[in-house]
């Protein structure tokens, strides 16, 4: 019989705000943050960048941690590129599948929301205070999707075995080149970054499995997921295909009114109901699935009695939605508790039919 110990701490408490920050606590209230520690994952020495170099581009990137929000952050285009090479081999060495190790925070959707980003990290611990691993969409919608890429490529050199990354389905080209991403490297540098960012993303790894029991990836479920081993033997660098394991692993999506496999809105891949959750968990002894890819009003949402959760990490997504951003932090006993982040402006109207 599987393990219930993380569904057994999915329980939500009262909320204490703090400086703007939503605390959800499960247990433990009050303790000191955990040290980080190796989450499993090692390399062999390739992808490395100057580390004074990259401390440098680091820097620069966050200090506009304390200036209005939407400052830009010019790198130069040699440096830019150094990150998507650099990150491209650590990616290609590490597993399609990751392996990890709580303690562990896990970040949804971020879109471009640079100023939220950074929100996370002085919440979370900028790395390597906390182990961190997020699940994609780091481009496209928001005005800053450069400044969020790079410095996630950064921490994911400068702390290759501390700070994991996923492919989202605008990690594509075919996405990203309508959602703003092109457009927005076409406009402060040329086509040549974008198709540097391009080669980069085709190398991400698409899915992390978190001590043997929470499952992670962009999208959700696939018909085709029949074995975990699909998942490591998937081919990289690879663009993602219009059907098919990797492009429901990106594109899926949970359905409450589902019964197995259903029609998916969004025009591509498939929805899949609570049975299809529980069937996965258990064949597989699993606990929990977490996933990003839709917005959610409170940050967070369970599906399927909290065998499934949704996290999104943009507050107040394209400045249009009233959501709340999350971050899900996974303990050393598998505890899973929520921050979340106040949307930054109250607006009137907010659709839960968005789609990302």
């Amino acid at each position: 019989m599987r393990s219930s110990i993380v569904a057994e701490n999915l329980v939500a408490l009262d909320c204490d705000v703090v400086d703007g920050l939503f605390s959800e606590l499960r247990c433990r209230s009050g303790e000191a943050e955990e040290e980080p520690i190796m989450c499993g994952i090692s390399h062999n020495g390739r992808g490395r960048m100057d580390p004074a170099v990259l401390d440098k581009i680091i820097e620069r990137l966050i200090e506009v941690r304390s200036t209005k929000p939407g400052k830009l952050v010019q790198l130069s285009e040699s440096e830019i590129k150094q990150l998507c090479v650099a990150s491209r081999d650590i990616f290609i060495q590490q597993p399609n599948l990751l392996e990890l190790e709580a303690p562990i925070k896990i970040c949804g959707d971020i879109h471009g929301q640079y100023s939220d980003l950074l929100r996370l990290f002085e919440y979370g611990g900028f790395p390597p205070q906390s182990n961190y691993l997020f699940l994609g969409d780091y481009v496209d919608r928001g005005k800053q999707s450069l400044e969020t890429i790079c410095l996630l490529l950064a921490y994911k050199i400068r702390y290759p075995e501390n700070f994991f990354l996923l492919r989202g389905n605008h990690e594509c080209a075919s996405i990203n080149r309508i959602y703003g991403f092109f457009d927005e490297c076409k406009r402060r540098f040329n086509v040549k970054i974008w198709k540097s960012f391009t080669d980069c993303f085709n190398c991400l790894p698409v899915a992390a499995l978190i001590d043997d029991r929470i499952l992670c990836m962009h999208g959700g479920l696939s018909p085709d997921l029949t074995n975990l081993d699909l998942i490591r033997n998937l081919p990289r660098p690879t663009p993602v295909p219009d059907t098919g394991l990797l492009c429901d692993l990106l594109w899926s999506d949970p359905g409450r009114d589902v019964k197995g496999w259903g029609m998916n809105d969004r025009g591509v891949s498939f929805t899949f109901g609570p049975d299809r959750v529980s069937e996965f968990l258990t064949k597989h002894d699993l606990d929990l699935i977490c996933r990003a890819h839709q917005v959610v009003e409170d940050g967070y949402e369970f599906f399927a009695e909290r065998q499934l959760v949704t996290i999104f990490s943009a507050p107040n997504y394209c400045g249009e939605f009233d959501n709340a951003g999350a971050m899900m932090s996974v303990d050393e006993n598998l505890m899973c508790s929520f921050q979340i982040l106040k949307p930054a402006e109250k607006k009137t109207k907010f659709m839960m039919s968005a789609k990302t």
